[in-house]
C-alpha cells in the first residue's frame, strides 16, 4: 500500500509547522535546528533505554499492515494535530530527542527538515524507515520487534497521558 499525502493534509502540516514557529519562544530559539540521523538498530536501543522518544508518523492503515516499531508511539503525519502533538511532546520532554520513523525515510526527511527550519529542536530522522530502501535496510528487515497496529492508540495515549499528568 502506497500512502498518499493529500493537498489538505500537506496544507494542514504547513499550518501546523507555523504553530511550531509561534510556539518557538516556549520550545527553543526560533532559529533553524539541526537534525540527527540514526539507523534502526541504534534507534531501537535508544528507545529501549529511554534516550529518545520514537514516533511512527505513518498512517493507521500502514500501522495495521506492518505493525509499529516496539517502543514507538503513533502520530499520523497527515492528522491535523500532528505538529501540536509533537510540540506537546517537546514541551513535556525538553531534553529528550524525538525520533521520527516512517515507511522508507522519505516522510521523516521532509518532516524533520521542515520542523527544524521552523526552530523545532531535538529531532532525529530514522532515515531507513520501517521497510527500508535506498536509505538502508529498515526496521522490519533487520528483524527488530514490532507490536500490532491495533495497539497504537492505547500505547500513544499512555505515553502522552503520562506526560500530561493524566
Amino acid at each position: 500500500m502506497t500512502p498518499t499525502l493529500t493537498r489538505r493534509a500537506f496544507l494542514s502540516f504547513g499550518a501546523s509547522a507555523l504553530l511550531c514557529l509561534a510556539l518557538g519562544t516556549r520550545m527553543a530559539r526560533a532559529e533553524a535546528q539541526t537534525v540527527t540521523v540514526m539507523d534502526a538498530d541504534t534507534a531501537f536501543d535508544a528507545a529501549k533505554a529511554g534516550e529518545i522518544i520514537l514516533v511512527d508518523i505513518r498512517t493507521p492503515d500502514e500501522w495495521a499492515e506492518t505493525g509499529v516499531a516496539e517502543g514507538a508511539i503513533g502520530l499520523d503525519m497527515t492528522s491535523e494535530d500532528f505538529v501540536a502533538s509533537l510540540a506537546r511532546l517537546r514541551e513535556t520532554n525538553p531534553a529528550t530527542p524525538i525520533a521520527l520513523i516512517c515507511r522508507t525515510g522519505n516522510r521523516t526527511g521532509f518532516a524533520t527538515q521542515t520542523l527544524a527550519k521552523q526552530g523545532f529542536p531535538g529531532l532525529v530522522d530514522i532515515k531507513e524507515g520501517m521497510a527500508g530502501g535506498r536509505n538502508g535496510t529498515g526496521w522490519l528487515k533487520r528483524g527488530l520487534p514490532t507490536y500490532p497496529g491495533a495497539q497504537v492508540q492505547e500505547r500513544t495515549h499512555a505515553r502522552l497521558g503520562q506526560h500530561r499528568g493524566d
